[in-house]
């Protein structure tokens, strides 16, 4: 039985869809919403089908929740993997786009890791993450107006906005605060996440908002179970930078990395390095050998990291006089 490529181009509102049967190559179009979904992959149920779509974050989430009972092999590329992929293309539109996810996973499906459904307390934790990060988004613009309403005093007006923006501020401040403690309720009721949740605060550096990074990035450790993989992933491994004998720069991370976990991941650092614990004593000591503190702080990223994994697969808290080498 000979493989039906869809590769689906996702939008707000539509789904662009690129179905390859037998080399033959057709288009179609449809809404993003569950019933449409489902009228289309029914028709597929006895064949044997690859799907494959790019991550386009809360987009995605229709598609997710319509597959999650079928049994299709299902692929989420990542849009910078497929776009370093395709090399030099001129033009772009969601039809393209749609064949173009359809030809990438016909060519690379058994180096792809395939999707499958998060539990569903890890599925809220993701949601309410994306909507805090979006939260603050929003303070920090409304933060930075502040600055500007100084010009509004010659009108008189400078006083009255900076009221409502201070009123509106503390309006977020609050929505922020339930998302957490919704986060928080939601870790409480799971006891498997419960104990993960404890297990990687113990180790330094690791505050509430990173841990919950972690839960969701690795799907509670399982999605990604090993350190070196995550460490890759959040942008904290240095790379060799040589070709023959004229090109030889020193190791450097790079920059195709997880934004978000690796700025949390700089703030957990941060904060391990100011407090006295084994992680402090490793910074002092290699920025007094003379290293970068860049560098340094760096191979800390790195170590918290390996730490969180080794609690997990341990089972035992971290244990602070654990000896660096």
């Amino acid at each position: 039985m000979k493989n039906i490529i869809i590769g689906i181009d996702i939008s707000k509102k539509t789904l662009d869809i690129c179905i390859k049967e037998n080399q033959l190559v057709k288009h179609l179009n449809i809404e993003n919403k569950v019933p449409a979904i489902k009228r289309f992959l029914k028709a597929y149920t006895k064949e044997n089908v690859l799907i494959a779509m790019e991550n386009t974050g809360r987009y995605n989430w229709t598609l997710f929740e319509v597959l999650e009972p079928f049994k299709f092999r299902v692929y989420v590329i990542s849009p910078l993997h497929l776009k370093k992929s395709i090399g030099i293309t001129r033009g772009k539109n969601d039809k393209i786009d749609a064949l173009r996810i359809c030809n990438f996973i016909e060519k690379n499906h058994e180096e792809t890791p395939q999707w499958s459904p998060s539990p569903q307390a890890i599925k809220q934790i993701k949601v309410l993450l994306t909507e805090r990060a979006l939260t603050i988004k929003m303070k920090k613009q409304l933060t930075g107006y502040q600055h500007d309403y100084k010009l509004m005093k010659s009108i008189k007006l400078d006083k009255h906005l900076l009221k409502l923006n201070e009123q509106l501020i503390k309006s977020i401040d609050a929505q922020i605060k339930g998302i957490e403690d919704n986060i928080e309720q939601i870790i409480s009721d799971d006891q498997k996440l419960k104990q993960q949740y404890q297990l990687i605060k113990s180790v330094p550096g690791v505050g509430k908002v990173l841990a919950w990074v972690f839960l969701s990035k690795t799907d509670g450790f399982t999605s990604i179970t090993n350190p070196r993989k995550m460490a890759c992933y959040s942008g904290v491994v240095p790379f060799d930078f040589q070709s023959g004998t004229s090109i030889k720069k020193r190791p450097g991370v790079s920059m195709l990395a997880d934004k978000t976990i690796k700025s949390t991941l700089h703030l957990g650092a941060m904060s391990a390095i100011r407090h006295s614990n084994d992680l402090q004593t490793y910074y002092q000591r290699k920025v007094e050998e003379g290293k970068n503190k860049m560098s340094v702080l760096n191979a800390v990223r790195n170590k918290i990291i390996h730490r969180v994994f080794a609690v997990i697969k341990n089972q035992r808290p971290y244990q602070k006089d654990l000896v660096l080498s």
